[in-house]
């Protein structure tokens, strides 16, 4: 049984992106900041009929508690970076106060790279080994330079260049285990309607968790350090950088 751990997965996106998981047969470590979250977040999916998942405290911001994390997984054949902020709806990049983009990155970008650097050895004991980081389409420099694109007036000084310095990291992580059986991709799961937004967007968590668990579960012959979007109207929802 293949091993998946998902950081931010008591809720909304990660919460889905589990069960789903779940019911193709994964064992899911369903990570969450609080504990007691992830605790309740497990006894819904048991509640289900899904019980192979079990609670992982992990706060991606806190290097400790990602180091604690790692020491109680002893095999890991998935990762999904999911856990982000937002960082409050007003980034004005000229007057947002240091300290909030500081945040941000803390979690959205930092945070995601002490998780991998806390789990590869891990990884590289699986025979495929998959890293998703969970992206957004606001982390695409080509887009936002486009007029056209329907998002284009959504600028700001933290979320969006957060999600940039994701999709960089993604790049040269895929490269670097280019002659190994990883597959390393960005997923961007689209605008969709959750807590993070105030329920504002027009995807399902159930289509955000479906283009997640599409590339955490792709075969050899998959693709590796590329961007993909459930916004993009495309066959193989390719985005660009």
């Amino acid at each position: 049984m293949k091993k998946v751990l998902i950081t931010g997965a008591n809720k909304s996106i990660g919460f889905e992106t589990a069960r789903q998981l779940l019911q193709k047969g994964y064992f899911v470590y369903l990570g969450s900041r609080s504990l007691e979250n992830g605790v309740e977040a497990v006894a819904k999916l048991k509640a289900e009929g899904l019980n192979n998942v079990e609670p992982i405290q992990i706060d991606v911001g806190n290097l400790e508690s990602v180091i604690n994390a790692a020491s109680q997984i002893k095999e890991l054949d998935v990762l999904i970076n999911n856990a982000g902020i937002l960082g409050g709806m007003q980034q004005t990049p000229s007057t947002t106060p240091l300290s909030t983009i500081r945040e941000v990155f803390d979690t959205n970008f930092f945070g995601a790279i002490s998780v991998v650097q806390a789990f590869i050895d891990k990884l590289k004991e699986s025979p495929e080994p998959r890293i998703v980081n969970v992206t957004s389409g606001l982390g695409s420099l080509t887009l936002h330079s486009n007029l056209n694109w329907k998002y284009y007036n959504v600028k700001g000084a933290a979320y969006g260049p957060s999600k940039t310095a994701l999709n960089a990291y993604t790049v040269h992580l895929a490269y670097e285990l280019r002659d190994t059986t990883f597959k390393v991709n960005a997923v961007d799961p689209g605008y969709t309607k959750t807590d993070f937004n105030h329920h504002n967007g027009p995807g399902s968590v159930e289509d955000a968790a479906a283009i997640v668990v599409k590339y955490a579960t792709i075969g050899a012959d998959g693709p590796t350090g590329k961007y993909f979007s459930n916004d993009i109207e495309a066959t193989n929802q390719e985005s660009p950088w």
